[in-house]
């Protein structure tokens, strides 16, 4: 890879953090409650590796397939592996092997065959359920009004840990369009802690990409999943 390209994303990457911090701070959050995803999606294994080089301690993935080939190529590295895309349960086997966070859980047949995977793995995997905040009838997640008795479901599940919620709102150019969503998502995640149930965790919020992140942050997000801002559009 070109000398000019891995010096772009590192500085990226380091105007990224730059930004997370202020948007901490002006919400009243410590900067390092909030992790950087950093989203490979379409990118070679060697742009991630300048990413990693440049600082990235989380690789975001949407697709399964081409995940696998990054995963094989950088696996020496010491970074967290976490699946952001929409999860059929046949490729379930896969995701339990290279990722330690599985963002996009919406379904209790989805969490069964993840248990089923992890178990034979030797693994407990950590998860995330997705919300549909929107109510958008071509999105994925489960609805707010279902969210607990999905909960309920999976905390039967011996090797799978929920860590709390993602959530993708409806596109807006103007990134305040997004807030509601993601306020109505901590909202949610306020609520589900109050009702103690066993084994889950409420403590992830995984909301906010290139365009919204700071409303994402100000909000109350702990993961932010950023692809553009570091590497630019995508070809």
């Amino acid at each position: 890879m070109a000398l000019e390209m891995c010096d772009t994303i590192r500085s990226n990457i380091a105007k990224v953090a730059d930004t997370i911090t202020a948007a901490a701070k002006r919400s009243g959050r410590s900067p390092s409650s909030i992790r950087l995803v950093v989203v490979g999606k379409t990118h070679p294994p060697e742009t991630i590796q300048a990413a990693i080089d440049a600082g990235a301690a989380i690789i975001g993935e949407n697709y399964i397939q081409e995940a696998r080939s990054k995963f094989d190529a950088l696996i020496c590295n010491p970074v967290q592996w976490h699946f952001i895309g929409h999860l059929q349960r046949n490729k379930a086997k896969y995701a339990v092997r290279m990722f330690d966070l599985i963002h996009t859980v919406d379904s209790s047949k989805l969490a069964v065959e993840l248990d089923k995977q992890a178990r034979k793995a030797g693994k407990v995997q950590d998860i995330l359920v997705q919300i549909n905040i929107s109510a958008e009838p071509t999105k994925s997640g489960v609805g707010e009004n279902d969210a607990e008795m999905l909960l309920r479901k999976i905390n039967r599940l011996p090797n799978i840990r929920v860590k709390g919620l993602m959530a993708m709102p409806p596109f807006f150019y103007d990134p305040e369009g997004a807030r509601p969503y993601f306020k109505a998502l901590r909202l949610l995640r306020d609520r589900l802690k109050t009702c103690d149930i066993p084994n889950i965790e409420m403590k992830e919020l995984s909301m906010g990409m290139t365009g919204d992140f700071e409303a994402a942050i100000e909000e109350g997000a702990t993961l932010v999943r950023i692809g553009t801002y570091i590497f630019g559009e995508r070809r």
